[in-house]
Protein backbone atom coordinates (compact mmCIF):
# COMPACT_ATOMS: atom_id res chain seq x y z
CA UNK A 1 0.00 0.00 0.00
CA UNK A 2 1.52 3.33 -0.97
CA UNK A 3 0.06 6.10 1.10
CA UNK A 4 -0.06 10.15 -0.40
CA UNK A 5 1.02 13.31 2.01
CA UNK A 6 -0.75 15.05 3.95
CA UNK A 7 -2.46 18.17 1.89
CA UNK A 8 -1.96 15.70 -1.18
CA UNK A 9 -5.11 14.20 -3.08
CA UNK A 10 -4.98 11.00 -4.32
CA UNK A 11 -8.21 10.43 -6.29
CA UNK A 12 -10.28 7.41 -7.57
CA UNK A 13 -11.93 8.79 -10.63
CA UNK A 14 -14.21 6.47 -12.96
CA UNK A 15 -15.63 7.74 -16.47
CA UNK A 16 -18.58 5.60 -18.14
CA UNK A 17 -20.21 8.56 -19.97
CA UNK A 18 -20.08 6.85 -23.29
CA UNK A 19 -18.44 3.35 -24.27
CA UNK A 20 -15.60 3.30 -22.64
CA UNK A 21 -15.53 1.87 -18.88
CA UNK A 22 -12.59 3.78 -17.65
CA UNK A 23 -10.64 4.06 -13.98
CA UNK A 24 -7.62 6.15 -12.85
CA UNK A 25 -5.66 6.93 -9.80
CA UNK A 26 -4.48 10.82 -9.86
CA UNK A 27 -2.01 11.99 -7.39
CA UNK A 28 -2.50 15.67 -6.81
CA UNK A 29 -4.49 16.21 -10.25
CA UNK A 30 -1.52 16.14 -12.33
CA UNK A 31 0.51 12.62 -11.94
CA UNK A 32 -1.04 9.47 -13.31
CA UNK A 33 -0.76 6.30 -11.34
CA UNK A 34 -2.93 4.28 -13.80
CA UNK A 35 -5.52 4.78 -15.97
CA UNK A 36 -7.32 1.88 -17.53
CA UNK A 37 -9.89 1.65 -20.26
CA UNK A 38 -11.86 -1.49 -21.60
CA UNK A 39 -12.86 -0.20 -24.90
CA UNK A 40 -16.11 -0.94 -26.57
CA UNK A 41 -15.25 -0.08 -30.30
CA UNK A 42 -15.19 -3.73 -31.38
CA UNK A 43 -18.74 -3.94 -29.68
CA UNK A 44 -20.14 -1.02 -31.98
CA UNK A 45 -19.02 -1.04 -34.79
CA UNK A 46 -21.20 -3.45 -36.68
CA UNK A 47 -23.77 -0.53 -35.88
CA UNK A 48 -21.19 2.36 -37.45
CA UNK A 49 -22.12 3.91 -33.94
CA UNK A 50 -22.75 3.54 -30.20
CA UNK A 51 -25.59 1.19 -29.25
CA UNK A 52 -26.78 2.55 -25.78
CA UNK A 53 -28.48 -0.76 -24.62
CA UNK A 54 -25.20 -2.48 -25.62
CA UNK A 55 -22.97 -0.09 -24.13
CA UNK A 56 -24.77 -0.02 -20.77
CA UNK A 57 -24.87 -3.52 -20.14
CA UNK A 58 -21.04 -3.93 -21.06
CA UNK A 59 -20.14 -0.82 -18.88
CA UNK A 60 -21.94 -3.31 -16.18
CA UNK A 61 -19.49 -6.37 -17.31
CA UNK A 62 -16.89 -4.42 -17.23
CA UNK A 63 -16.71 -1.89 -14.20
CA UNK A 64 -15.61 -3.67 -11.03
CA UNK A 65 -12.54 -5.36 -12.95
CA UNK A 66 -11.25 -2.31 -14.75
CA UNK A 67 -11.63 -0.64 -10.81
CA UNK A 68 -10.04 -3.55 -9.30
CA UNK A 69 -6.90 -2.88 -12.10
CA UNK A 70 -6.64 0.10 -11.40
CA UNK A 71 -5.97 0.01 -7.91
CA UNK A 72 -3.48 -2.83 -8.23
CA UNK A 73 -1.39 -1.18 -10.99
CA UNK A 74 -1.39 2.16 -8.70
CA UNK A 75 -0.03 0.33 -5.87
CA UNK A 76 -2.92 1.79 -4.24
CA UNK A 77 -5.11 0.38 -1.03
CA UNK A 78 -8.95 1.89 -0.52
CA UNK A 79 -7.32 3.83 2.85
CA UNK A 80 -4.66 6.46 0.26
CA UNK A 81 -7.53 7.73 -1.10
CA UNK A 82 -8.43 11.21 -0.78
CA UNK A 83 -12.11 10.65 -2.36
CA UNK A 84 -13.87 9.17 -5.13
CA UNK A 85 -14.68 11.18 -8.89
CA UNK A 86 -17.00 9.79 -11.64
CA UNK A 87 -18.53 11.17 -14.66
CA UNK A 88 -22.22 12.43 -13.75
CA UNK A 89 -22.82 14.00 -17.04
CA UNK A 90 -23.15 14.74 -19.97
CA UNK A 91 -23.75 11.45 -21.76
CA UNK A 92 -25.70 8.35 -22.34
CA UNK A 93 -28.49 7.83 -19.08
CA UNK A 94 -27.85 4.03 -18.40
CA UNK A 95 -23.84 4.28 -19.05
CA UNK A 96 -23.36 7.30 -16.44
CA UNK A 97 -25.99 5.36 -14.03
CA UNK A 98 -23.36 2.21 -13.97
CA UNK A 99 -20.14 4.56 -13.05
CA UNK A 100 -22.42 6.85 -10.64
CA UNK A 101 -23.62 3.58 -9.09
CA UNK A 102 -19.84 2.09 -8.69
CA UNK A 103 -18.49 5.34 -7.01
CA UNK A 104 -21.18 5.48 -4.43
CA UNK A 105 -20.66 2.01 -3.52
CA UNK A 106 -17.20 2.25 -2.91
CA UNK A 107 -17.50 5.74 -1.16
CA UNK A 108 -20.08 4.06 1.27
CA UNK A 109 -17.76 1.14 1.93
CA UNK A 110 -14.79 2.97 2.86
CA UNK A 111 -16.72 6.47 3.95
CA UNK A 112 -15.02 8.56 0.76
CA UNK A 113 -16.05 11.86 -0.16
CA UNK A 114 -17.82 11.82 -3.77
CA UNK A 115 -17.19 13.94 -6.48
CA UNK A 116 -19.50 14.14 -9.55
CA UNK A 117 -17.35 15.77 -12.68
CA UNK A 118 -18.43 17.87 -15.82
CA UNK A 119 -17.36 15.39 -18.40
CA UNK A 120 -16.65 18.49 -20.72
CA UNK A 121 -14.82 19.60 -17.84
CA UNK A 122 -12.74 16.65 -17.42
CA UNK A 123 -11.73 17.27 -21.58
CA UNK A 124 -10.17 20.88 -20.56
CA UNK A 125 -8.02 19.15 -17.40
CA UNK A 126 -6.32 16.31 -19.29
CA UNK A 127 -3.86 19.07 -20.10
CA UNK A 128 -2.76 19.28 -16.54
CA UNK A 129 -2.17 15.86 -16.25
CA UNK A 130 1.98 15.14 -16.10
CA UNK A 131 3.84 12.81 -17.69
CA UNK A 132 6.86 11.65 -19.80
CA UNK A 133 7.22 12.50 -23.36
CA UNK A 134 4.49 14.46 -25.32
CA UNK A 135 2.15 14.09 -21.80
CA UNK A 136 4.48 16.51 -20.14
CA UNK A 137 3.43 19.68 -22.46
CA UNK A 138 1.19 22.80 -21.43
CA UNK A 139 -0.24 23.75 -18.29
CA UNK A 140 0.65 19.91 -16.86
CA UNK A 141 4.20 22.00 -15.37
CA UNK A 142 3.96 23.16 -12.03
CA UNK A 143 3.57 27.04 -12.79
CA UNK A 144 0.35 27.48 -14.19
CA UNK A 145 -0.90 28.89 -17.22
CA UNK A 146 -2.04 32.53 -16.92
CA UNK A 147 -5.84 32.65 -17.47
CA UNK A 148 -8.12 33.16 -19.24
CA UNK A 149 -7.62 30.69 -21.37
CA UNK A 150 -9.82 28.97 -24.17
CA UNK A 151 -10.92 25.70 -24.58
CA UNK A 152 -11.86 24.07 -28.12
CA UNK A 153 -13.90 20.20 -26.52
CA UNK A 154 -13.97 18.74 -30.14
CA UNK A 155 -15.85 15.06 -29.79
CA UNK A 156 -18.25 12.94 -31.13
CA UNK A 157 -20.96 14.43 -29.18
CA UNK A 158 -19.53 18.15 -28.30
CA UNK A 159 -18.35 20.74 -30.24
CA UNK A 160 -17.35 23.56 -27.52
CA UNK A 161 -15.76 26.73 -27.53
CA UNK A 162 -15.12 27.72 -23.37
CA UNK A 163 -13.77 30.76 -22.38
CA UNK A 164 -12.07 29.49 -19.02
CA UNK A 165 -11.43 32.13 -16.63
CA UNK A 166 -10.03 30.57 -13.76
CA UNK A 167 -10.78 26.78 -12.22
CA UNK A 168 -14.02 25.77 -12.41
CA UNK A 169 -14.85 28.92 -13.72
CA UNK A 170 -16.18 28.90 -17.25
CA UNK A 171 -18.45 30.51 -20.08
CA UNK A 172 -19.68 28.70 -23.22
CA UNK A 173 -18.75 31.12 -26.00
CA UNK A 174 -19.66 28.50 -28.75
CA UNK A 175 -21.26 25.35 -29.40
CA UNK A 176 -22.58 23.41 -32.58
CA UNK A 177 -26.56 24.03 -33.27
CA UNK A 178 -26.31 20.26 -34.87
CA UNK A 179 -24.31 18.05 -35.23
CA UNK A 180 -20.98 17.52 -33.54
CA UNK A 181 -17.38 17.55 -35.42
CA UNK A 182 -16.96 13.82 -34.62
CA UNK A 183 -20.51 12.51 -35.41
CA UNK A 184 -20.62 14.54 -38.50
CA UNK A 185 -17.44 12.67 -39.59
CA UNK A 186 -18.77 9.58 -38.34
CA UNK A 187 -21.95 9.94 -40.79
CA UNK A 188 -19.63 10.58 -43.81
CA UNK A 189 -17.52 7.77 -43.18
CA UNK A 190 -20.43 5.72 -42.80
CA UNK A 191 -21.89 6.99 -46.06
CA UNK A 192 -18.22 6.24 -47.78
CA UNK A 193 -18.19 2.96 -45.99
CA UNK A 194 -15.32 3.57 -44.45
CA UNK A 195 -16.15 2.18 -40.76
CA UNK A 196 -16.12 3.16 -37.59
CA UNK A 197 -14.88 5.40 -35.27
CA UNK A 198 -15.51 7.64 -38.39
CA UNK A 199 -13.21 10.12 -37.19
CA UNK A 200 -9.70 7.92 -37.79
CA UNK A 201 -11.51 6.09 -40.90
CA UNK A 202 -11.93 9.59 -42.80
CA UNK A 203 -8.43 10.51 -41.82
CA UNK A 204 -6.64 7.99 -42.84
CA UNK A 205 -8.89 7.93 -46.37
CA UNK A 206 -7.97 11.38 -46.51
CA UNK A 207 -4.16 10.95 -47.17
CA UNK A 208 -4.75 9.37 -50.79
CA UNK A 209 -7.43 12.23 -51.33
CA UNK A 210 -7.89 15.92 -52.97
CA UNK A 211 -8.40 17.99 -49.69
CA UNK A 212 -9.45 21.33 -52.95
CA UNK A 213 -11.77 19.04 -55.30
CA UNK A 214 -14.94 19.23 -53.34
CA UNK A 215 -16.08 22.63 -51.55
CA UNK A 216 -18.50 22.77 -48.63
CA UNK A 217 -20.09 26.75 -47.93
CA UNK A 218 -19.70 28.07 -44.23
CA UNK A 219 -22.84 27.87 -42.73
CA UNK A 220 -24.30 31.83 -41.42
CA UNK A 221 -24.44 31.39 -37.57
CA UNK A 222 -26.55 33.84 -35.41
CA UNK A 223 -24.01 33.89 -32.57
CA UNK A 224 -20.31 34.07 -33.99
CA UNK A 225 -18.53 31.15 -32.23
CA UNK A 226 -21.09 28.65 -32.92
CA UNK A 227 -20.70 25.50 -35.53
CA UNK A 228 -23.00 24.16 -37.93
CA UNK A 229 -21.74 20.70 -39.74
CA UNK A 230 -25.23 19.32 -40.90
CA UNK A 231 -24.82 20.86 -44.00
CA UNK A 232 -21.67 20.05 -44.93
CA UNK A 233 -22.67 16.48 -43.93
CA UNK A 234 -25.86 16.51 -46.55
CA UNK A 235 -23.67 18.20 -49.08
CA UNK A 236 -21.40 14.96 -48.62
CA UNK A 237 -24.35 13.24 -49.44
CA UNK A 238 -25.38 15.21 -52.47
CA UNK A 239 -21.76 14.55 -53.79
CA UNK A 240 -22.58 10.52 -53.39
CA UNK A 241 -25.90 10.77 -55.25
CA UNK A 242 -24.01 12.47 -57.96
CA UNK A 243 -21.80 10.04 -58.23
CA UNK A 244 -24.30 6.81 -58.44
CA UNK A 245 -25.30 6.96 -54.78
CA UNK A 246 -25.12 3.75 -52.76
CA UNK A 247 -25.20 -0.06 -54.40
CA UNK A 248 -25.54 -2.71 -51.12
CA UNK A 249 -24.71 -0.36 -48.40
CA UNK A 250 -21.62 1.07 -50.17
CA UNK A 251 -20.91 4.05 -52.13
CA UNK A 252 -21.08 3.21 -56.18
CA UNK A 253 -17.42 2.92 -56.89
CA UNK A 254 -17.76 6.07 -59.63
CA UNK A 255 -17.78 7.99 -55.95
CA UNK A 256 -14.56 10.00 -55.67
CA UNK A 257 -13.95 8.39 -51.70
CA UNK A 258 -10.85 9.49 -50.64
CA UNK A 259 -11.05 12.87 -52.48
CA UNK A 260 -14.30 13.35 -50.29
CA UNK A 261 -13.10 12.20 -46.81
CA UNK A 262 -10.22 15.11 -47.93
CA UNK A 263 -12.38 17.54 -48.86
CA UNK A 264 -15.29 17.04 -45.98
CA UNK A 265 -12.17 16.85 -43.49
CA UNK A 266 -10.08 20.15 -45.04
CA UNK A 267 -13.35 22.15 -44.33
CA UNK A 268 -14.34 20.92 -40.95
CA UNK A 269 -10.67 21.89 -40.09
CA UNK A 270 -11.04 25.15 -41.33
CA UNK A 271 -13.99 26.17 -39.76
CA UNK A 272 -12.43 24.56 -36.46
CA UNK A 273 -9.48 26.52 -36.57
CA UNK A 274 -11.01 29.50 -38.33
CA UNK A 275 -13.21 29.90 -35.43
CA UNK A 276 -10.78 29.28 -32.34
CA UNK A 277 -8.68 32.00 -33.82
CA UNK A 278 -11.30 34.38 -33.75
CA UNK A 279 -12.35 33.59 -29.98
CA UNK A 280 -9.11 33.29 -28.79
CA UNK A 281 -8.08 36.81 -30.37
CA UNK A 282 -11.73 38.36 -28.90
CA UNK A 283 -11.38 37.28 -25.64
CA UNK A 284 -7.29 37.52 -25.49
CA UNK A 285 -6.54 34.08 -24.29
CA UNK A 286 -3.11 33.43 -23.20
CA UNK A 287 -3.49 29.96 -24.41
CA UNK A 288 -5.92 27.70 -26.02
CA UNK A 289 -6.82 24.28 -24.74
CA UNK A 290 -7.84 21.84 -27.49
CA UNK A 291 -9.55 18.34 -26.13
CA UNK A 292 -11.53 15.37 -26.95
CA UNK A 293 -11.65 12.67 -29.47
CA UNK A 294 -11.18 14.97 -32.73
CA UNK A 295 -8.52 16.34 -31.11
CA UNK A 296 -6.33 13.92 -32.43
CA UNK A 297 -6.50 14.61 -36.15
CA UNK A 298 -3.02 14.90 -37.14
CA UNK A 299 -4.25 18.16 -39.75
CA UNK A 300 -6.48 19.88 -37.04
CA UNK A 301 -3.33 19.81 -34.63
CA UNK A 302 -1.03 21.38 -37.63
CA UNK A 303 -2.70 24.17 -38.36
CA UNK A 304 -3.83 24.88 -34.99
CA UNK A 305 -0.25 25.32 -34.02
CA UNK A 306 0.76 26.66 -37.01
CA UNK A 307 -2.13 29.52 -37.67
CA UNK A 308 -2.89 30.48 -33.76
CA UNK A 309 -0.81 33.18 -32.68
CA UNK A 310 -1.04 32.09 -28.84
CA UNK A 311 0.07 29.01 -27.52
CA UNK A 312 -1.74 25.93 -28.11
CA UNK A 313 -1.74 22.94 -26.35
CA UNK A 314 -3.28 19.14 -27.33
CA UNK A 315 -3.38 16.14 -24.94
CA UNK A 316 -1.24 13.12 -25.91
CA UNK A 317 -3.13 10.46 -28.03
CA UNK A 318 -3.95 8.11 -25.14
CA UNK A 319 -6.24 11.33 -23.52
CA UNK A 320 -7.72 12.79 -26.21
CA UNK A 321 -10.36 9.99 -26.62
CA UNK A 322 -12.94 9.32 -22.90
CA UNK A 323 -10.35 8.42 -20.30
CA UNK A 324 -10.65 8.39 -16.39
CA UNK A 325 -7.44 10.67 -15.61
CA UNK A 326 -8.73 13.51 -17.29
CA UNK A 327 -11.68 13.27 -14.38
CA UNK A 328 -9.42 12.74 -11.90
CA UNK A 329 -7.54 16.03 -12.58
CA UNK A 330 -10.85 17.80 -12.48
CA UNK A 331 -11.92 16.78 -9.69
CA UNK A 332 -8.74 17.28 -7.69
CA UNK A 333 -9.12 21.00 -8.48
CA UNK A 334 -12.73 20.59 -7.89
CA UNK A 335 -11.72 18.81 -4.30
CA UNK A 336 -9.34 22.01 -3.77
CA UNK A 337 -12.42 23.92 -4.34
CA UNK A 338 -14.53 22.07 -1.89
CA UNK A 339 -16.77 20.44 -3.89
CA UNK A 340 -18.37 17.75 -2.40
CA UNK A 341 -21.62 15.67 -3.52
CA UNK A 342 -24.17 13.54 -1.28
CA UNK A 343 -24.99 9.83 -2.03
CA UNK A 344 -28.29 10.86 -3.93
CA UNK A 345 -26.47 12.57 -6.50
CA UNK A 346 -27.88 11.60 -10.18
CA UNK A 347 -26.56 11.66 -13.45
CA UNK A 348 -26.95 14.37 -15.74
CA UNK A 349 -27.18 13.36 -19.20
CA UNK A 350 -27.73 16.94 -20.39
CA UNK A 351 -25.07 18.37 -18.78
CA UNK A 352 -23.52 21.79 -20.06
CA UNK A 353 -20.59 23.40 -19.61
CA UNK A 354 -20.45 27.02 -17.87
Amino acid sequence: MSNVKVGATRILAIETSCDETAAAVIDNGRHIRSNMIASQIALHQRYGGVFPEMASRAHIEAIAPVIRQAMEDAGAGWDSLTAVAVTKGPGLPGSLVVGVNAAKGICLAYDLPLIGVNHLEGHLYAHWLAGTGPAANGPAGESEQDFPLLGLIVSGGHTELVLMKGHGEYELIGHTVDDAAGEAFDKVARMLALGYPGGPAIERAATQGNPHRFKFSRPRMDRPFDFSFSGAKTAAWYVVRDFGGMIDGKPNPRVPVFDLAASFQEAVVDWLVDKTLRAAQHYHAHAVLIGGGVSANRLLRERMATLLPMPVFFPPLSLCTDNAAMIGAAAHFAYLRGARHDLDMDVEPDLKIG
